[in-house]
């Protein structure tokens, strides 16, 4: 573990704090499809990041590592969330205050509030909230987590973004219960078939409006999974997409997409993404057999 200087220790008397390590994502490669992390030229390659405005965070809870994200100093919201499903137990959501990353902040002789890089309680309690109608949405949902202390972990502003309430807790919550089942029922540990295994990327494509003229909201959200399926012996994949909208208002749709086509339209709606899984979830290239989701 990183040491916390006296500034951060400050720092963290204002928001209840998890202590993870800014460092590459060499560190915690367990949570990348075969230990790589995905590839955004000008913003990370090799599991290093490319540009200081983006923080790879192991994330850390009770001194274990819990999953990966990139996180976007500019935007304050996390760029993904990488991390491995590895059980269909459903874990109760847990109760407890919002933690920040003090390590994000610069050394200073003084509290600030709020934060320089991140978002706070204060972004997203204020009554801007009201006129976005957003709340806080994870990437890595505590749905998905192993264990209750993993399911803790996710609760870290580090790890979500501003998401339309009625979105959030409708048709995306629903993706997330669903993909529990397909996983559990479709994706194994190829060396374990006993053991369930999913490695999973969570992210967030960039809008053009903000929360209390800090926090990005996104104009898109975007889910991606890669396995080894063994009821046909092959690496599979399967993605969603979709924008981040008021579901009272519009008629938002969920797409079941292929991974290839993911990178297409993140692509095409932000920034080049040359790989989100290291040879397109495959041991061979263009060898991959989408899971469907009924």
């Amino acid at each position: 573990m990183m040491f916390i200087t006296s500034a951060s220790v400050l720092l963290s008397l204002s928001l209840t704090s998890v202590i993870s390590e800014v460092v590459d994502f060499n560190e915690c490669s367990e949570f990348f499809f075969k230990g790589q992390s995905p590839v955004i030229p000008g913003v990370i390659e090799n599991s290093r990041s490319q540009d200081n405005r983006y923080k790879t965070i192991c994330q850390t809870y009770k001194n274990k590592y819990r999953f990966g994200t990139l996180y976007d100093t500019t935007n304050k919201i996390p760029v993904f969330s990488a991390y491995k499903f590895t059980s269909k137990n459903r874990i109760k959501r847990p109760h407890l205050k919002w933690m920040g990353e003090p390590q994000l902040e610069p050394p200073s002789d003084e509290m600030v509030v709020p934060y320089e890089n991140q978002a706070t309680d204060e972004d997203y309690n204020q009554s801007e909230t009201q006129k976005h109608w957003v709340n806080r949405g994870h990437l890595f949902p505590c749905c998905h987590a192993v264990d209750a202390g993993t399911a803790r972990s996710t609760f870290t502003y580090t790890n979500i973004v501003p998401q339309k309430i009625s979105f959030n807790g409708g048709s995306w919550n629903r993706m997330e219960l669903k993909t529990v089942e397909v996983m559990s029922e479709d994706c194994r540990d190829k060396l374990d078939q006993n053991k369930i295994l999913a490695h999973v990327l969570t992210g967030a494509v960039p809008g053009n409006s903000k929360l209390n003229e800090r926090v990005n909201i996104p104009s898109f959200m975007w889910m991606t999974f890669c396995c080894y399926k063994s009821s046909t012996s092959s690496w599979s994949s399967q993605a969603y997409w979709a924008p981040n909208q008021d579901e009272e208002i519009n008629n938002v749709t969920i797409s079941e997409i292929s991974l290839e086509r993911l990178q297409e339209l993140l692509s095409i709606e932000w920034l080049n993404i040359t790989q989100l899984f290291t040879n397109s979830c495959t041991d061979k290239l263009n060898n991959s057999t989408p899971l469907k989701v009924d």
